[in-house]
């Protein structure tokens, strides 16, 4: 498993698993418990969540998914900004701790930018992070303008990490915020790096990535992980689709294979605003 290092100096899986929508159907339950045990048997022991997910059913997933096992996994949720208050932000991070079984969160997110002060919620994030109920925290969909009011607040140059969509066909973060991003060595963690499965789908890169030996997903995949500073997080509930996901470390691409990916999905050519999902 390839790493990424936090600005706190800690390093973590580059490689990671999403749980968007997951919890919420009956059926699927004991397939994605069984696909998140596999990810931590193999290594992809980064696990990200959020207390908007499934209205908590996600989380409460995530919690059964890894107990026992629970000093293995880096474990990453999000608060919505409507719960981002001053006292609003310690509740809600208390149901989620209930939520997860356990007694901290490994790095707690601002899901996106709301109306609460970022300093409110700057300062909530700080005390739970003296009571030890989180461990790092950081923000979510916050473009660069976002990114450099919440760096002149007192405690922000802690923040470790802006979750953000970024994928092949998502490339507007490069334009402004990911040089600023990494000139301060925060990495980025990127969304929906698949496109919500799309990227799968798209005809010309599955040409390139079977010429090349690989399924469209692992050729997207590999694609970011070809960025020292991005963490990716591939959402799976189905435990050969993770294992497909994983094969993307077996493929480090060429120079000449990034360059016809930059043919196939240009970044744009001039700086345009952080889209989200």
């Amino acid at each position: 498993m390839r790493s990424v290092t936090l600005s706190s100096g800690e390093r973590v899986p580059a490689l990671g698993i999403g749980t968007w929508r997951m919890g919420e159907r009956r059926a699927a339950r004991a397939e994605e418990i069984a696909t998140l045990r596999l990810a931590i048997e193999l290594g992809v022991t980064l696990v990200d969540t959020a207390e908007m997910y499934g209205d908590g059913k996600t989380e409460a997933l995530v919690g059964e998914a890894i107990a026992g096992r629970r000093d293995e996994v880096f474990l990453v949720s999000k608060v919505y900004p409507h719960n981002a208050t001053r006292e609003g932000t310690g509740s809600a991070c208390e149901r989620s701790l209930q939520r997860l079984r356990t007694d901290r969160i490994d790095l707690y997110l601002l899901h996106w930018r709301g109306d609460v002060p970022l300093a409110e919620t700057l300062e909530a994030f700080l005390t739970l992070q003296q009571q030890g109920k989180i461990r790092y925290f950081g923000v979510s969909n916050f473009d660069l303008a976002d990114m450099q009011e919440l760096w002149e607040l007192p405690g922000a140059r802690a923040v470790a990490t802006d979750q953000v969509l970024y994928n092949l066909t998502r490339r507007s973060a490069e334009s402004a915020l990911m040089p600023w991003l990494g000139e301060r060595h925060i990495p980025v963690m990127a969304y929906s790096p698949l496109e919500q499965g799309r990227l799968a789908q798209h005809r010309e890169l599955i040409a390139l990535a079977r010429r090349d030996g690989m399924s469209p997903a692992q050729a997207a995949l590999a694609w970011l992980l070809a960025h020292d500073d991005v963490i990716a997080i591939p959402k799976s509930g189905n435990r050969e689709r993770l294992k497909e996901n994983l094969g993307a470390l077996d493929h480090a691409l060429s120079p000449a294979q990034l360059r016809e990916l930059d043919r196939l999905f240009p970044k744009p050519r001039r700086p345009q605003p952080l889209e989200m999902l």
